[in-house]
């Protein structure tokens, strides 16, 4: 086979609608559109959402909830999760991320005291409980408020 010999599967291409072309295309004349009536107009139809003056969906239905535009978005991180990094290494952002730990974005990250730790680690987080900086010092860590 060679690439002068390809060609696409039959039936898998087919020839664009040319409206307005004559009759004998078969979408000459009104090009489709029928006889009259809003839809066969130049710039004619509705706009998406429009139910020909009943009361639309997107109104009917109940407003529920409030989003907050300014809210921060904090990735949790608890102390029995820091068990699978070795004594001594540094824990940041990249380094949670490449062990699973957090995925997607954040606007920032906080460790909280859940659990145990018993290895001495340097971890740069942008918040940690009170608890949290408690036990990791006590196992010979540092916490590092970034």
């Amino acid at each position: 086979m060679k690439l002068n010999e390809l060609k696409p599967a039959p039936g898998s291409k087919k020839n664009r609608k040319r409206i307005g072309r004559g009759q004998g295309s078969g979408y000459g004349g009104t090009s489709g559109k029928g006889h009259k009536g809003q839809n066969s107009r130049s710039g004619g139809g509705v706009r998406p959402g429009f139910e020909g003056g009943q009361m639309p969906l997107h109104r009917r239905l109940p407003k529920r909830g409030f989003h907050n535009k300014f809210a921060t978005e904090v990735a949790e991180v608890n102390l029995r999760d820091l068990g699978r990094f070795e004594a001594g290494s540094v824990v940041d952002a990249q380094a949670l991320a490449e062990a699973g730990l957090i995925k997607g974005s954040f606007d920032a990250i906080k460790l909280l005291g859940q659990g145990e730790i018993s290895i001495a680690l340097t971890i740069k987080v942008d918040r940690a409980s009170a608890g949290a900086v408690a036990k990791v010092e006590a196992a010979g860590g540092t916490v590092e408020l970034i």
